[in-house]
């Protein structure tokens, strides 16, 4: 059932002059209550109990919170997360205009590249960067398929474990994104290109003035999902091995001093807080570039203030949008 009550003039629809109008008000129910009170007693309670623990050592935590060496530890994640991504990110748009290309030499070397770095496991991945100088012990440039060589370079000294590590990243990175980017080209509908093509524009300036900035609605979401799951995908460099990010930093001041379960949560606090940032700037992003579709109320004229006599026309546009959308829902 529901509650009835006779609406008073305190809504821009009472300007239509209905007589009697009736809003219907739905009965407050104690379920969600009772399951709200419950939830936070439950939480409060495991809170306290985590808090209490003596097992989790909480002054090692404080102790070795901002340690000197997972302070630095933090500065490496971070930068193999922001080269991986930026990395990861060209290559991603590279791979998907090759993914729509008339070319098929183009097309099959981006299907195979997508198709070899999602089918094997990030971690194999990089040990085979680790080894890379053993595989390849120079690197040199000359005429292929003979001798002549104008350029050569021990491997050792271009791949060290740092570059091996951003580079097993980005390239694992770029085979999912480039996913991303192709679901965000093909959202776009082809008549905006095609509209920027009857006006002369290049098939290079529609892709960054037309194509990718609406695109963009729809890759960054899951873009920002990539960066975040980067992040912690840089514990998995110690295959390389790369030893100066976070996990592994906390992870020998673990071994040493014998504490494992304090330097975990240590671990945790920072990537849980680096965590949060992004998703700040995620989301800040996501309204960026949804300004253009963001829902706007039917007949509001701008935001310039209008007079009384206009409102009733507002509310009845909108009473007849809101009519159109239910007639289309149930046509559909």
């Amino acid at each position: 059932m529901a509650r009835l009550k006779t609406a008073q003039q305190n809504s821009p629809i009472d300007e239509l002059n209905i007589d009697n109008r009736i809003e219907a008000l739905p009965v407050r129910k104690a379920g969600p209550v009772v399951a709200g009170v419950i939830v936070v007693i439950l939480a409060a309670a495991l809170l306290w109990g985590v808090a209490t623990n003596p097992r989790f050592e909480w002054n090692i935590v404080w102790k070795y919170l901002f340690n000197e060496n997972v302070l630095s530890g933090i500065g490496y994640t971070l930068l193999l997360t922001v080269i991986a991504m930026v990395v990861a990110l060209v290559l991603a748009v590279i791979l998907a205009i090759m993914r729509q290309s008339s070319n098929i030499v183009l097309r099959a070397v981006s299907w195979f590249f997508i198709w070899f770095f999602r089918g094997t496991p990030v971690y194999t991945q990089l040990v085979f960067w680790g080894l890379f100088a053993v595989l390849i012990p120079r690197i040199s440039l000359g005429i292929p398929f003979t001798d002549i060589t104008f350029w050569s370079i021990d491997s050792a000294d271009v791949i060290t474990a740092f570059n091996a590590a951003w580079i097993g990243l980005s390239l694992n990175e770029a085979a999912y994104l480039s996913e991303i980017v192709r679901a965000g080209l093909d959202a776009v509908d082809k008549g905006q290109s095609e509209a920027a093509q009857a006006l002369g524009m290049p098939r290079s300036l529609i892709l960054r003035r037309v194509i990718l900035p609406q695109a963009m609605r729809i890759i960054i979401p899951p873009t920002g999902n990539e960066a975040i799951s980067m992040l912690k995908t840089t514990s998995l460099v110690l295959a390389v091995p790369f030893t100066l990010e976070l996990q592994f930093a906390t992870d020998a001041i673990a071994n040493r001093i014998y504490k494992p379960i304090p330097l975990l949560i240590v671990a945790c606090f920072w990537y849980l807080l680096i965590t949060s940032i992004l998703m700040v700037i995620q989301a800040r992003l996501e309204q960026h570039f949804g300004k253009g579709f963001d829902v706007r109320p039917i007949g509001v004229r701008a935001k310039h203030p209008v007079d009384a006599s206009s409102k009733a026309d507002d509310s009845q546009d909108e009473i007849v949008h809101k009519n159109n959308v239910t007639f289309a829902g149930l046509n559909a």
